[in-house]
């Protein structure tokens, strides 16, 4: 095997041992030596690879949002009923989290409870998911008559603020739970 390829693989390793810490920990409970210890890595060697801690932490959550933005959009939404579509999005994402506790416990943890010192890059490796979830939510609000004095952007206001409730409350419940959609 080349060099390059034995530390490609390396790299790998001590990600997916990061991806498991951070899994299943916040940011600030996770530790590099207990990414050492679950993957069984030589510290030396994830800071010969790494900056450390943030550096692995950054790439977990950017590994996260890639990965769900590459499940929502194998599903091409057609906006054709606002209730169905809306519903079809959340359940998309909520079944990638099913299927992705690791992720879903990262993302969660990210977007309620960020460490500070991290959130500008935290934002930056957000923001494409943001901008998919805001087109999605205007393509919906293309399908409903808005009342008087209510515009798009702030029925999108509106949206964002209730999403921002939902992963709120679902970080609180268990990882079993199971939504009906009804």
């Amino acid at each position: 095997m080349k060099k390059q390829e034995k530390t490609q693989k390396t790299k790998e390793r001590i990600l997916a041992a990061a991806l498991e810490e951070f899994g299943s920990k916040s940011y600030d409970a996770a530790s590099v030596n207990s990414i050492c210890e679950a993957g069984q890595i030589p510290k030396g060697l994830i800071y010969h690879n790494f900056k450390g801690k943030d550096e692995l932490y950054l790439l977990c959550v950017k590994s996260c949002y890639d990965e769900m933005m590459a499940a929502l959009e194998v599903h091409s939404f057609e906006i054709l009923d606002a209730k169905e579509s809306l519903q079809n999005f959340l359940m998309v994402r909520q079944r990638f989290f099913q299927e992705n506790p690791n992720y879903a416990n990262i993302f969660f943890n990210a977007v309620l409870q960020p460490p500070k010192h991290l959130a500008q890059e935290l934002a930056q490796l957000r923001r494409g998911f943001d901008e998919y979830f805001s087109q999605c939510y205007l393509a919906v609000l293309n399908c409903l008559t808005l009342r008087d004095g209510i515009t798009k952007e702030l029925a999108l206001e509106y949206f964002l603020a209730a999403s921002e409730m939902f992963n709120s409350y679902f970080q609180k419940k268990p990882s079993k739970t199971v939504i009906t959609g009804n």
